[in-house]
């Protein structure tokens, strides 16, 4: 009984804090703007099996991406034996869902297994971390706090596998001395009772018991760093994928404010078109963290900042400063640092600061090429392409604020009627002393 209630009071503080978290985040969401709409769920879903799931697109590196994908797979296998864990805990029982018989069984020796290799795997992301100094780990982006939580987020899923492993070797010698029948195989384990031995039945439940608080109270813990953490792709990146963008990568959006005002140039009788009078005015693009739109917000949630998408990038592998990934911390960054005052003052609150510039700078948004290269790399269909033109849109139409170059392509246009800067009626001179044979 006394166990219950602990393990109840822990649960609840665990849920209000991952609640509050949550909610925060929510609240920050409705401060972005609406136009994403989620259609072809058939597809969508498709592309979850396919990229999620399968981990598709993280196979490009073979040797690290099954090491990455062998931990996603053991983690959602594992998840079978947290749930149990967390009934045995409400219950007070012992391996509750054991009444499932083969697949019960099946789960745990899976579960078993995957534990090994994923903290193999976990040693193997910390050394590269720690002593290979990987390139892609590098960047103006990438500060002190970010590789200390990404080995503070790996030492503790290592801790977590350990703890399980333990638990599992300790419950089965724990059977073996008081004669009970072990319910679940586990065949990495059931090799490491060995530990236990010279021990009474008493101490060995001790230790069960020790290892299986140990982890249950670190997958507790665990759920409440992560939205403080780029591991909170753990959570984000399945529903992220799902969300992908289902146009070709080249496809840029256009702008409905700008397509409603063509149409009503072009037809006025377009009654749709006309917004009511006091329907506010919407920025051209993005200046700041509330401009985009909700699923790029998104986008900069489920951001793992592998890097990928900087280490194709033609303009950063050339020595240009940007960095897509910096791109999407910036406006995760962005956000949390406005966010909690537009909650509080309102949405049209301003601190004197704003996402480009102050976190982008130009320079950064006119190198990328529009390539779609990091796009293609992300292993969770990250579009930041359509960011970094979204920035540049409130750049050119609301502050006329471009290259010099685009700038003279732009008057062009408006006076010639093409980016170059001939007349058009002297466009065919290049063709005035041709002998050209008309049969």
């Amino acid at each position: 009984m006394t166990k219950q209630v602990i393990f109840l009071i822990a649960l609840l503080i665990t849920v209000g804090i991952f609640t509050y978290t949550i909610s925060r985040i929510i609240r920050f969401f409705m401060l972005t703007r609406k136009g994403y709409p989620v259609k072809q769920l058939g597809k969508r879903l498709w592309i979850t099996l396919k990229v999620a799931f399968g981990q598709t697109k993280i196979f490009r590196r073979p040797v690290i991406g099954l090491m990455h994908a062998l931990v996603f797979w053991g983690f959602c296998i594992i998840l079978f034996g947290s749930i149990e864990m967390v009934i045995d805990g409400i219950l007070g029982t012992e391996k509750s869902l054991s009444i499932l018989g083969g697949f019960y069984k099946a789960m745990m020796a899976a579960g078993d297994i995957f534990a090994l290799l994923i903290a193999i795997a976990i040693v193997v992301f910390l050394a590269r971390r720690v002593f290979l100094h990987i390139k892609r780990f590098e960047g103006i982006e990438m500060k002190r706090i970010s590789h200390i939580d990404a080995n503070v987020a790996l030492t503790l899923i290592l801790i977590l596998m350990l703890s399980l492993m333990g638990m599992n070797a300790a419950y089965l010698k724990w059977t073996e001395l008081v004669g009970h029948e072990a319910h679940g195989l586990y065949p990495v384990s059931q090799h490491l009772t060995w530990l236990f031995n010279g021990k009474s039945a008493e101490a060995v439940f001790t230790h069960y018991q020790v290892y299986w608080w140990t982890h249950i109270l670190l997958i507790f813990l665990f759920a409440n760093y992560l939205p403080y953490s780029k591991h909170f792709h753990v959570f984000m990146s399945v529903p992220n994928v799902f969300l992908s963008r289902l146009e070709p990568l080249g496809k840029l959006p256009n702008m409905d404010n700008v397509t409603r005002e063509v149409k009503l140039m072009l037809d006025p009788a377009t009654a749709y078109a006309a917004p009511a009078a006091d329907t506010p005015l919407e920025r051209f693009g993005v200046k700041d963290a509330e401009d985009v739109v909700w699923k790029s917000y998104f986008d900069a949630l489920s951001c793992t900042e592998c890097g990928r998408c900087t280490s194709v990038c033609p303009a950063n592998i050339t020595g240009k400063m940007l960095s897509p990934r910096k791109v999407m911390m910036d406006l995760r960054a962005r956000m949390k640092e406005k966010g909690p005052m537009m909650l509080k003052n309102g949405r049209d609150y301003s601190d004197g600061k704003s996402l480009v510039r102050d976190y982008i700078t130009e320079e950064e948004l006119w190198a990328c090429t529009t390539c779609n290269a990091c796009a293609q790399e992300c292993p969770l269909n990250i579009d930041h392409p359509k960011l970094i033109v979204e920035m540049r849109r409130y750049l050119v139409m609301e502050e006329g604020s471009a290259p010099g170059e685009l700038k003279a392509m732009f008057s062009n246009i408006e006076n010639n009627g093409a980016p170059w800067q001939y007349s058009p009626d002297d466009r065919l001179n290049w063709a005035k002393d041709l002998e050209i044979n008309v049969l």
